[in-house]
């Protein structure tokens, strides 16, 4: 047999050969097989979160006032008590856990959930009411207030113990201290209480109900019930808690908040395509199909158009295949978004073989050294 005819006896084998591989790869799996352009929606993947336009100002919580004295605050009373020499003393006293101070000479009188101005006049008339001064001048003063010390680990750019003071330990403050979120936060929060209480005792802990009554003998607080038992662990989801569908707690000494970082499991590429491998899926943004593709170095045939996602739906056992086309990507409407883990595979078609196989036969063609008689 002369090298032509075996020439054309090979090309025929392959021809024949990739013709069937191409038959073979048309039908596909006889699995679940939509069109990108009528995807049921329990397919879409899912919308990707950008965090860079969650507003963490709405996690903020105003409902304590940065003027309103607290339980371990350090407060400076001032007392003017001889107007005649106008001779004054300064003392600092602490406020204890049960909303009291000790003032010199005066004894216990509750001052906590006050203003500084409200301090100042129950303080005065607990000690006109004693017998102690009859007209006193006081002037109280926020000496220290007290730190809640919070540390926030996993993704946010300075993970560690920060100081909050007690009327700003939101969710928000922690955020703020720790520099704000990674570019990989998962936008899940856990907050874990490790002191002693739960969240809902905490929460009223950090808004205590003392109010400025009448004065008593020793600065009566006001009555309440404790709050029922919590777990001592609360998860928030920033974009609902932001969106005021959830309510963030309050942070408490001691408390860990741990930010989830997300895992986005790589896109791969496979098929018709100029570097097929894996494609890490962005943060922050979308990514689809000819965003992919293009990463992958574009189409290697200049005729291949049909593209096959292999996806596997959460809490599906068998994953489903979405077929589409790239001309109709290019017009917008089979450019699919595709989702952390899809294979998207530039399919082998009769055309491609076809162009394939003339490829070779000119290539050998002009490449070998055939006799022509």
């Amino acid at each position: 047999m002369t090298p032509r005819q075996d020439y054309l006896a090979l090309a025929g084998r392959r021809i024949a050969l990739l013709a069937s591989l191409a038959m073979s790869l048309g039908l596909g799996c006889a699995g679940r097989v939509y069109r990108a352009s009528n995807l049921p929606a329990e397919f879409v993947a899912p919308a990707s979160m950008n965090l860079d336009t969650i507003d963490l100002s709405s996690l903020a919580d105003n409902t304590v006032s940065q003027d309103v004295i607290q339980p371990r605050d350090v407060l400076d009373v001032a007392m003017v008590t001889d107007y005649t020499k106008l001779t004054s003393t300064s003392t600092p006293v602490r406020v204890s856990d049960d909303g009291t101070v000790t003032v010199p000479l005066i004894g216990k009188v509750g001052v906590a959930g006050m203003t500084a101005e409200q301090a100042e006049q129950i303080i005065g008339a607990e000690s006109v009411a004693r017998g102690v001064f009859r007209n006193p001048c006081i002037t109280v003063t926020m000496k220290q207030r007290r730190m809640n010390k919070v540390t926030v680990v996993g993704a946010v750019n300075k993970p560690g113990t920060h100081e909050l003071t007690r009327g700003s330990s939101s969710l928000m403050d922690a955020l703020v201290a720790a520099d704000g979120l990674c570019k990989d936060a998962s936008g899940e929060v856990e907050i874990r209480r490790t002191g002693a209480g739960s969240f809902a005792a905490g929460a009223a802990a950090e808004r205590p109900p003392y109010a400025a009554g009448n004065p008593g003998a020793e600065g009566t607080l006001a009555a309440y019930q404790a709050a029922p038992a919590a777990p001592a662990i609360v998860k928030v989801n920033l974009t609902a808690a932001t969106a005021g569908m959830e309510k963030a707690p309050d942070l408490r000494d001691g408390d860990v908040v741990s930010v989830t970082k997300r895992q986005l499991r790589p896109v791969y590429v496979l098929g018709l395509v100029g570097k097929p491998g894996e494609i890490p899926y962005p943060h922050n943004q979308e990514l689809r199909v000819l965003d992919a593709l293009a990463l992958a170095g574009g189409c290697s045939s200049s005729v291949a158009d049909k593209m096959l996602v292999i996806r596997r739906p959460p809490g599906s056992t068998a994953p489903i295949q979405i077929t589409l086309s790239i001309q109709d990507a290019k017009s917008g409407q089979d450019n699919l978004a595709l989702a952390p883990g899809d294979t998207l595979t530039v399919e082998q078609t009769p055309a491609t073989v076809a162009v394939d196989v003339l490829k070779s036969f000119i290539h050998f063609g002009f490449g070998a050294t055939l006799p022509m008689f």
